[in-house]
């Protein structure tokens, strides 16, 4: 996979709060950006009771925002990060190399993929 094609993230470590977590989030993508990245792999985890924590829902719920204003170009939760979606095949057939991606088919709700 080239250096700059995907870059990973972690948005839980450390255990943040959500807010903690929304501002990492921002200052991960200008980095992401100002490195040259195309893509951007958030960890951001399901939520340690197993239904859905909070950071997942505020970070999906930003991206949504972001990708309404214009600030990303598409974003894929991991429950779709599978060759049978299709904007995930559309992402795959332009950048076969995220083929290798050791999330891609496995429904992980704790990531999401962020096209810049």
């Amino acid at each position: 996979m080239s250096a700059r094609t995907l870059k990973t993230v972690s948005l839980k470590e450390g255990m943040p709060l959500v807010h903690q977590a929304l501002s990492k989030l921002n200052h991960e993508l200008r980095v992401a950006r100002d490195e040259g990245f195309m893509l951007i792999k958030l960890i951001h985890g399901y939520g340690s009771s197993g239904v859905g924590g909070d950071i997942r829902i505020a970070v999906q719920s930003r991206l949504q925002e972001m990708l309404q204003g214009g600030q990303i170009s598409a974003c894929i939760y991991g429950e779709d990060w599978s060759k049978g979606d299709e904007q995930t095949w559309r992402l795959l057939s332009a950048r076969p190399e995220l083929k290798n991606d050791c999330d891609l088919g496995r429904h992980n709700r704790g990531i999401t993929i962020v096209v810049l």
